[in-house]
Protein backbone atom coordinates (compact mmCIF):
# COMPACT_ATOMS: atom_id res chain seq x y z
CA UNK A 1 0.00 0.00 0.00
CA UNK A 2 1.66 3.39 -1.23
CA UNK A 3 0.40 6.45 1.41
CA UNK A 4 1.52 10.12 1.18
CA UNK A 5 2.83 11.67 4.42
CA UNK A 6 1.21 14.60 5.38
CA UNK A 7 3.53 16.29 7.94
CA UNK A 8 2.33 19.66 8.91
CA UNK A 9 3.75 23.06 9.24
CA UNK A 10 4.57 22.34 13.08
CA UNK A 11 5.50 19.47 12.70
CA UNK A 12 8.29 20.21 9.72
CA UNK A 13 9.54 23.30 11.56
CA UNK A 14 9.91 22.43 15.51
CA UNK A 15 8.94 18.18 15.77
CA UNK A 16 10.33 16.55 13.08
CA UNK A 17 10.91 13.52 15.21
CA UNK A 18 7.56 12.77 14.86
CA UNK A 19 6.93 12.79 11.36
CA UNK A 20 10.42 10.57 11.13
CA UNK A 21 8.51 8.36 13.65
CA UNK A 22 5.50 8.07 11.68
CA UNK A 23 7.21 7.00 8.36
CA UNK A 24 8.87 4.23 10.39
CA UNK A 25 5.96 2.71 12.28
CA UNK A 26 4.03 2.89 9.02
CA UNK A 27 7.14 0.99 7.24
CA UNK A 28 7.09 -1.71 9.85
CA UNK A 29 3.81 -2.15 8.98
CA UNK A 30 4.26 -2.68 5.67
CA UNK A 31 3.08 0.74 3.85
CA UNK A 32 5.16 2.29 1.52
CA UNK A 33 5.30 6.12 2.63
CA UNK A 34 6.17 9.00 0.13
CA UNK A 35 5.91 12.80 0.71
CA UNK A 36 5.25 14.91 -1.86
CA UNK A 37 7.28 17.44 -1.54
CA UNK A 38 4.74 19.92 -3.01
CA UNK A 39 2.82 20.27 0.45
CA UNK A 40 2.42 23.03 2.31
CA UNK A 41 0.51 24.70 5.48
CA UNK A 42 -2.87 23.74 4.81
CA UNK A 43 -4.46 27.51 5.50
CA UNK A 44 -5.29 26.37 9.09
CA UNK A 45 -4.07 29.52 11.12
CA UNK A 46 -5.44 31.69 8.04
CA UNK A 47 -8.65 30.13 8.63
CA UNK A 48 -8.82 30.40 12.38
CA UNK A 49 -7.81 34.26 11.81
CA UNK A 50 -10.89 34.42 9.82
CA UNK A 51 -8.90 34.96 6.64
CA UNK A 52 -11.03 32.46 4.35
CA UNK A 53 -10.32 33.56 0.89
CA UNK A 54 -6.03 33.37 2.29
CA UNK A 55 -7.17 29.80 2.72
CA UNK A 56 -8.15 29.34 -1.03
CA UNK A 57 -5.02 29.16 -2.83
CA UNK A 58 -3.44 26.41 -0.38
CA UNK A 59 -6.67 23.98 -0.90
CA UNK A 60 -5.85 23.76 -4.81
CA UNK A 61 -2.00 23.72 -3.52
CA UNK A 62 -2.97 20.90 -0.77
CA UNK A 63 -5.32 19.20 -3.37
CA UNK A 64 -2.87 19.20 -6.05
CA UNK A 65 0.16 17.64 -3.99
CA UNK A 66 -1.91 14.58 -3.04
CA UNK A 67 -4.05 14.02 -5.87
CA UNK A 68 -2.19 11.15 -6.85
CA UNK A 69 -2.65 9.15 -3.42
CA UNK A 70 -5.83 7.28 -1.87
CA UNK A 71 -4.82 7.88 1.44
CA UNK A 72 -2.76 10.68 2.83
CA UNK A 73 -2.00 10.23 6.59
CA UNK A 74 -1.23 12.77 8.90
CA UNK A 75 -0.01 13.00 12.64
CA UNK A 76 -2.00 16.17 13.34
CA UNK A 77 -5.90 15.80 14.08
CA UNK A 78 -6.06 19.59 13.62
CA UNK A 79 -4.68 19.59 9.88
CA UNK A 80 -6.95 16.10 9.39
CA UNK A 81 -9.91 18.59 10.55
CA UNK A 82 -8.99 21.57 8.49
CA UNK A 83 -9.05 19.28 5.31
CA UNK A 84 -12.37 17.44 6.30
CA UNK A 85 -13.95 19.64 7.69
CA UNK A 86 -13.50 23.12 6.64
CA UNK A 87 -12.33 22.79 3.11
CA UNK A 88 -15.81 21.91 1.88
CA UNK A 89 -16.87 24.89 3.85
CA UNK A 90 -14.17 27.03 2.00
CA UNK A 91 -15.45 25.21 -1.53
CA UNK A 92 -18.95 26.05 -0.66
CA UNK A 93 -18.65 29.22 0.20
CA UNK A 94 -16.82 30.27 -3.21
CA UNK A 95 -19.55 28.23 -4.65
CA UNK A 96 -22.45 30.73 -3.17
CA UNK A 97 -19.93 33.41 -4.14
CA UNK A 98 -20.36 32.78 -7.56
CA UNK A 99 -16.73 31.67 -7.99
CA UNK A 100 -17.41 28.72 -9.47
CA UNK A 101 -16.92 25.10 -8.16
CA UNK A 102 -13.44 24.83 -8.69
CA UNK A 103 -12.86 24.31 -4.71
CA UNK A 104 -15.82 22.52 -3.80
CA UNK A 105 -14.35 20.28 -6.44
CA UNK A 106 -10.62 20.17 -4.87
CA UNK A 107 -12.24 19.97 -1.13
CA UNK A 108 -14.49 17.09 -2.34
CA UNK A 109 -11.63 15.10 -3.86
CA UNK A 110 -8.92 15.15 -1.22
CA UNK A 111 -11.13 15.43 2.03
CA UNK A 112 -12.32 11.68 1.96
CA UNK A 113 -8.65 10.36 1.65
CA UNK A 114 -7.08 12.22 4.55
CA UNK A 115 -6.76 10.05 7.60
CA UNK A 116 -5.29 11.27 11.61
CA UNK A 117 -2.70 8.76 11.92
CA UNK A 118 -4.80 6.70 14.70
CA UNK A 119 -7.57 6.21 12.25
CA UNK A 120 -5.15 4.63 9.47
CA UNK A 121 -3.80 2.55 11.87
CA UNK A 122 -7.42 1.21 13.38
CA UNK A 123 -9.60 1.62 10.32
CA UNK A 124 -7.69 0.94 7.37
CA UNK A 125 -5.04 -0.85 8.30
CA UNK A 126 -6.95 -2.92 10.72
CA UNK A 127 -4.32 -2.97 13.97
CA UNK A 128 -4.22 -1.79 17.45
CA UNK A 129 -0.78 -3.63 18.55
CA UNK A 130 1.59 -2.66 16.15
CA UNK A 131 4.59 -4.07 17.81
CA UNK A 132 5.61 -1.19 20.22
CA UNK A 133 7.75 -0.96 22.97
CA UNK A 134 7.58 1.69 25.31
CA UNK A 135 8.75 0.57 29.64
CA UNK A 136 7.21 4.13 30.81
CA UNK A 137 4.54 5.61 32.84
CA UNK A 138 2.18 7.66 29.83
CA UNK A 139 -1.22 9.57 30.43
CA UNK A 140 -2.97 10.49 27.29
CA UNK A 141 -4.48 14.07 26.29
CA UNK A 142 -6.71 14.16 23.35
CA UNK A 143 -6.63 17.46 21.38
CA UNK A 144 -10.21 18.65 21.00
CA UNK A 145 -10.14 18.52 16.91
CA UNK A 146 -9.33 14.65 17.49
CA UNK A 147 -12.38 14.22 20.11
CA UNK A 148 -14.73 16.85 18.72
CA UNK A 149 -14.29 17.29 14.92
CA UNK A 150 -12.76 13.60 14.03
CA UNK A 151 -14.33 11.69 16.44
CA UNK A 152 -11.62 9.56 17.25
CA UNK A 153 -12.89 8.17 20.22
CA UNK A 154 -10.82 5.54 22.15
CA UNK A 155 -8.50 4.93 19.29
CA UNK A 156 -5.57 6.24 20.71
CA UNK A 157 -5.61 4.62 23.82
CA UNK A 158 -6.53 1.31 22.49
CA UNK A 159 -3.27 1.34 20.52
CA UNK A 160 -1.38 2.57 24.07
CA UNK A 161 -3.08 -0.16 26.11
CA UNK A 162 -1.46 -2.63 23.07
CA UNK A 163 2.03 -1.15 23.41
CA UNK A 164 4.14 -3.91 25.54
CA UNK A 165 5.68 -2.43 29.04
CA UNK A 166 3.68 0.94 28.81
CA UNK A 167 1.69 1.78 31.88
CA UNK A 168 -1.51 3.82 31.21
CA UNK A 169 -2.68 6.17 33.21
CA UNK A 170 -6.13 8.13 33.53
CA UNK A 171 -5.80 11.53 32.67
CA UNK A 172 -8.73 13.64 34.64
CA UNK A 173 -10.78 15.81 32.98
CA UNK A 174 -9.07 14.43 29.77
CA UNK A 175 -11.75 16.22 27.62
CA UNK A 176 -11.12 19.63 28.48
CA UNK A 177 -9.14 21.99 26.30
CA UNK A 178 -5.30 22.30 26.74
CA UNK A 179 -5.70 26.57 25.97
CA UNK A 180 -3.88 26.21 23.21
CA UNK A 181 -6.86 26.36 20.27
CA UNK A 182 -4.47 28.01 17.32
CA UNK A 183 -4.52 31.58 17.83
CA UNK A 184 -6.61 31.81 20.56
CA UNK A 185 -3.44 31.26 22.53
CA UNK A 186 -1.83 34.59 20.96
CA UNK A 187 -5.19 36.43 21.64
CA UNK A 188 -6.53 35.15 24.65
CA UNK A 189 -3.29 34.48 26.24
CA UNK A 190 -4.51 34.79 30.17
CA UNK A 191 -6.90 32.28 29.45
CA UNK A 192 -5.31 29.85 27.50
CA UNK A 193 -2.30 30.03 29.81
CA UNK A 194 -5.25 29.00 32.61
CA UNK A 195 -6.33 26.49 30.84
CA UNK A 196 -3.14 24.82 30.38
CA UNK A 197 -2.48 24.83 34.35
CA UNK A 198 -5.74 23.61 34.92
CA UNK A 199 -4.26 20.62 32.75
CA UNK A 200 -1.31 20.24 33.64
CA UNK A 201 -2.26 19.96 37.44
CA UNK A 202 -4.25 16.80 36.37
CA UNK A 203 -1.71 15.45 34.21
CA UNK A 204 1.42 15.59 37.08
CA UNK A 205 -1.49 14.25 39.75
CA UNK A 206 -1.29 11.18 37.47
CA UNK A 207 2.37 11.04 38.27
CA UNK A 208 2.93 9.85 34.83
CA UNK A 209 6.59 9.84 32.84
CA UNK A 210 5.26 11.56 29.86
CA UNK A 211 2.08 13.49 28.46
CA UNK A 212 1.35 12.07 25.44
CA UNK A 213 -0.83 13.58 22.40
CA UNK A 214 -1.92 12.91 19.00
CA UNK A 215 -1.43 16.71 18.21
CA UNK A 216 2.05 18.47 18.50
CA UNK A 217 0.57 22.17 19.01
CA UNK A 218 -1.27 20.85 22.46
CA UNK A 219 2.22 19.51 23.65
CA UNK A 220 3.68 22.65 22.36
CA UNK A 221 1.68 24.99 24.76
CA UNK A 222 1.81 22.50 27.56
CA UNK A 223 5.33 21.41 27.01
CA UNK A 224 6.37 25.30 27.36
CA UNK A 225 4.47 25.54 30.45
CA UNK A 226 6.15 22.35 32.07
CA UNK A 227 9.39 23.72 31.14
CA UNK A 228 9.28 27.07 32.53
CA UNK A 229 7.96 25.59 35.70
CA UNK A 230 11.17 22.99 35.65
CA UNK A 231 8.46 19.93 35.57
CA UNK A 232 10.10 16.20 34.34
CA UNK A 233 6.87 15.23 32.65
CA UNK A 234 7.71 14.73 29.48
CA UNK A 235 5.15 15.76 26.62
CA UNK A 236 6.09 12.87 23.59
CA UNK A 237 3.67 12.54 20.48
CA UNK A 238 2.06 8.60 19.95
CA UNK A 239 3.57 8.44 16.92
CA UNK A 240 6.72 8.09 18.74
CA UNK A 241 5.86 5.81 21.25
CA UNK A 242 4.24 3.67 18.60
CA UNK A 243 7.28 3.37 16.94
CA UNK A 244 9.30 2.76 19.80
CA UNK A 245 10.33 -1.16 19.63
CA UNK A 246 12.73 -3.11 21.93
CA UNK A 247 15.20 -3.75 18.68
CA UNK A 248 15.12 -0.23 18.42
CA UNK A 249 13.62 1.67 21.57
CA UNK A 250 13.32 5.49 22.13
CA UNK A 251 15.71 7.18 23.18
CA UNK A 252 15.23 10.92 24.53
CA UNK A 253 17.02 13.66 23.46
Amino acid sequence: MLVALFATCVNDALFPSTAIATVRLLERLGVTVDFPSEQSCCGQPQYNTGYRQACEPLVHRTAKAFAAYDHVVTPSGSCAAMVRDNYPRIGAKAAAEGRGTALADAAAGLAPRVYELTEFLVDVLGVEDVGAYFPHSVTYHPSCHGLRVLGLGDRPLRLLRAVKGLELRELPGAEECCGFGGTFAVKNAAVSAAMAEDKLANALGTDAQVLCGADNSCLLHLGGMLRRRGRTLRPLHLAEILASTEQDPWQAP
